[in-house]
């Protein structure tokens, strides 16, 4: 088969997690660290978690120190304790059909393993083969080459066999570092600048669900088209 194994993002590329549970979460945050500050839409986040980064926003652009990050820490986990993210619709059949056609599925993303892990078994009745998540040191996280490497090593996998799919630029630059397949899954974009940037430098680039499963399964030798 073409793909042997799919890296997935999590949030905003098989789950609905920003809109739901990572957005509200910090403009609650925010209302308590910086209750002067103008808030942030959801749109103006979105941006500043492309680029430079979720963790450039915090320490850099907001300033927050380390007790303040431990604060916006603190109210994140408890909404993402209260809530799991709906899948985008199509996505727990993918996954399920390709696991069944012995495909290898992994998670890299900047949730916490804990929470993917719910989120798999509530959704799709079974669990990613390796997970790489946030409570990971920072080196270990993407954009870093770190998870595919490890990835490759675990599963004995050549850069040709695996397909990083993504909707942010972090991912994209993890798969560029390893000389992998980069897909970007432009079905959560709300942002033109962020949709024409992943367009022009993604591999492929897959406005939906559908025509990301039909590429998957079809055009990767996974069934026969």
């Amino acid at each position: 088969m073409r793909y042997r194994c799919l890296i997935l993002d999590h949030d905003d590329t098989v789950a609905k997690s920003t809109p739901e549970i990572h957005y509200p979460s910090f403009v609650e945050a925010l209302k308590t660290l910086r209750p002067k500050m103008k808030g942030l839409s959801l749109e103006e986040f979105v941006s500043y978690c492309f680029s430079p980064g979720f963790s450039e926003l915090c320490k850099d652009v907001l300033k927050f120190n380390k007790v303040e990050q431990e604060y916006q820490y603190k109210v994140w986990k408890s909404y993402t304790k209260e809530k799991s993210p709906d899948f985008y619709p199509g996505f727990p059949n993918l996954i399920k059909e390709y696991k069944r056609l012995g495909g290898i599925i992994c998670v890299v993303s900047h949730s916490e393993s804990e929470q993917i892990l719910r989120d798999y078994n509530l959704h799709c009745g079974l669990i990613p083969d390796l997970i790489f998540g946030w409570e990971l040191e920072e080196y270990q996280r993407k954009p870093n080459p770190y998870p595919i490497i490890e990835i490759m090593k675990r599963f004995d996998l050549a850069n040709n066999e695996i397909l990083v799919l993504d909707d942010l630029k972090p991912g994209l630059d993890m798969a560029r570092s390893c000389n992998v397949t980069f897909a970007g899954a432009g079905w959560s974009h709300i942002i033109p600048e962020i949709e024409d940037y992943m367009r022009t430098n993604s591999d492929y680039y897959f406005s939906t669900v559908e025509t990301f499963k039909d590429f998957i399964l079809s055009k990767s030798g996974l069934i026969k088209e």
